[in-house]
Formats: C-alpha cells, sequence, structure tokens
C-alpha cells in the first residue's frame, strides 16, 4: 500500500491517505483493536509538558492533518500527541498545484502549500466530537494568518483563530515562520512578535508556543527566546521548514517553497543545541527518521519530537518501530525513563 501510494502525485497521496484515515478514525471498535496491535504502552515513555501527561514523546507534526480528520487513527498508529493545523480563521485554498515534490534522492519533501485549510470553525467541530471519545491523547493546534490579511492586522487572524479554537486544544502555536505565505516571516522580527505576543498572550490560559524557521541567526533565535520569556510562553517548537537547498541531489530541488527531511537534520540538532540554553519547554522537529533521531534530540533538550517527512517515508509502522528502538536506547544506556533526563 505505502508503495502505490508513492505511485500518485504526493499530494493525491496525501489525500487518499488522510480518506482512509479519516473513516477508520470513526471506526471505533475496529479502531481500538488495532491500537492494541498498533501502539507502544510504556510508562518509561511518559513525558509530563505544561501541565499535560504525554504517552510517549513522538508526535505528529503539523501539516499532516491540517483539518484534524483523522486524531483516533494517529492515536492507533501510536503517536503520543499530534498537532492539526496551521489552520486559518477563514478557509482558504493555499497556493495552486502542483506544491507538494518528493526529493526521493533526498529522503526529502518540498511545499509550498500557503495554509490550504478549511478554516477554524470546520477543525474545531472535528476536535469537538473527538473530545467527546475520550480518548487520552494531547492535541496542539497550530495557527496562521489568512494570505489576504496585511501584516498589521496579523494578530487579529491570530486571536480569531484561537478564539474559536481555544476549547478544544491542549497547547498551541503561533505559526510565524512558514516560508509560503508572502511576508509571515517578518512577524518573527523583534518589533512585529513583540507586539502579537502582547496581545496573544493574555487571550488564553492554555500553553502558547512559537514556531521558529531553522533559516535564523544565533541572534535572532536569542531575539526570539528573550521576547518568549517576556511574554510568558510556554516553549518552542524547533524548526519549521527551510529554504536552504545546500547539499540536495534530485533534480526537483529547484522547486521552491519549504524544504523538509533528511537534509533539514543538522540545521534542526544545531538550532535545538542553541535553544537548549533558555528555560522554556522544546518541541524538535526536522529530519527525525527514527529511534537514534529522537534519542538525540531528547537527550540535546528537546522534551517532545515531532516527524512528517520521515513518517512519509517511514510508512505507517513508523511511530511503533521508533518507540521500540527508543526503548532500547534507553536501556542501553541506563535510563529507566524518559523523566530522568530533565530531573
Amino acid at each position: 500500500m505505502h508503495r502505490l501510494l508513492f505511485a500518485l502525485d504526493p499530494e493525491t497521496a496525501h489525500e487518499r491517505t488522510l480518506d482512509l484515515l479519516a473513516l477508520w478514525s470513526e471506526r471505533g471498535p475496529l479502531l481500538e483493536a488495532s491500537a492494541r496491535c498498533l501502539r507502544v504502552e510504556d510508562p518509561r515513555l511518559r513525558v509530563e509538558a505544561w501541565g499535560l501527561s504525554f504517552p510517549n514523546p513522538l508526535g505528529l507534526a503539523a501539516g499532516m492533518d491540517k483539518d484534524a480528520r483523522a486524531l483516533g487513527a494517529w492515536w492507533a498508529l501510536g503517536f503520543g500527541f499530534a498537532e492539526v493545523g496551521t489552520l486559518t480563521p477563514r478557509p482558504q485554498e493555499g497556493n495552486p498545484r502542483p506544491r507538494l515534490f518528493r526529493l526521493l534522492e533526498d529522503r526529502a519533501l518540498i511545499n509550498r502549500m500557503g495554509f490550504n485549510n478549511r478554516g477554524a470553525q470546520a477543525a474545531a467541530e472535528r476536535l469537538a466530537r473527538f473530545r467527546g471519545r475520550g480518548l487520552a491523547f494531547p492535541v496542539g493546534v497550530n495557527l496562521g494568518k489568512n494570505r489576504d490579511t496585511p501584516l498589521e492586522r496579523a494578530a487579529e487572524d491570530y486571536l480569531e483563530a484561537l478564539r474559536v479554537l481555544e476549547p478544544y486544544g491542549d497547547y498551541f502555536v503561533l505559526n510565524v515562520s512558514s516560508p509560503n505565505t508572502p511576508g509571515l516571516r517578518t512577524l518573527q522580527e523583534g518589533p512585529f512578535l513583540d507586539e502579537l505576543l502582547a496581545r496573544l498572550r493574555p487571550a488564553t490560559a492554555k500553553p502558547l508556543l512559537l514556531k521558529v524557521a531553522p533559516d535564523l541567526s544565533p541572534e535572532a533565535l536569542d531575539q526570539v527566546v528573550a521576547l518568549s520569556l517576556k511574554h510568558r510562553l510556554q516553549g518552542l517548537v524547533a524548526v519549521n521548514t527551510t529554504l536552504s537547498r545546500e547539499g540536495l541531489r534530485s533534480p526537483l530541488a529547484h522547486e521552491t517553497g519549504g524544504l523538509s527531511g533528511r537534509p533539514l537534520k543538522g540545521r534542526a540538532l544545531e538550532v535545538l543545541r542553541h535553544l537548549a540554553q533558555a528555560p522554556l519547554t522544546l518541541v524538535s522537529v526536522g529530519g527525525v527518521e527514527g529511534p537514534e533521531d529522537v534519542w538525540e534530540r531528547l537527550k540535546a533538550g528537546a522534551r517532545l519530537v515531532q516527524v512528517y517527512t520521515g513518517f512519509v517515508y517511514g510508512g505507517p509502522l513508523f511511530p511503533r518501530r521508533t518507540l521500540k528502538g527508543l526503548l532500547r536506547l534507553m536501556e542501553a544506556e541506563g535510563v529507566r525513563a524518559l523523566r530522568e533526563l530533565w530531573a
């Protein structure tokens, strides 16, 4: 099945997969029976962050399930949490197709999706139904602005999306680092970010995080940290996709958009180690391909780790294989439970 999907156009494959997973998500007894075979339930993997309990540290990154269609499936496949979005206040189509590319030679993806989603209200309704099922599965909500909203009014979009979704998310992430919405990364700069956080932080008592770009300089990262601490954010998600094309072999390397996957691994780890000096809870994402990457990120200062492209290439058993491998690595180094890393 996984090979058949790779024979399709990348976005078509993504849509068909989500259709199937959304259907599976609604099959309660069948979903639970599958989960008993697929999930790795082990107290050694449990992580506490922001007052939330995560059954394991491996999460699904934003972008895979923008509209919160398949949350039950992500739980059943073995993820410890999922982040939906990016969601904007109003539905939008995103950029013209083609806008998603597989770089097979590099184990990477390039996307220029442009925050295509069905809007905050539709996602809120799905999240409300999922919450009604009572599954112990933390869900983050990634927020963005509509493409046609001027930068000077961006905060209004984030506030509106937050207002609609606030009852249903366990934590919220402000996406100011996607390269596919014109001008969005300007919001990472000091004055824009200061104003945005000043308006957003009082709007929710739930954990609020910021997602940062891998292309920021050390000085710019330090400024993000300073403003995050000033406005009492609970953490950072590091990193988003990159505009760099260094070292790529694929003939599709010239496509515009954000690059994710294996080529981002080194930079994601570098940014994580820089940010780990700050008293913020960190979620690491970018180039995660297996248990060794997860273990390396956790030891480098991440509390949680997310995957997107590694899951696309790794297939549906990726979470189970990764968590089983993580337990073996913990045993080899004498770590009895992940909480020992932060004691």
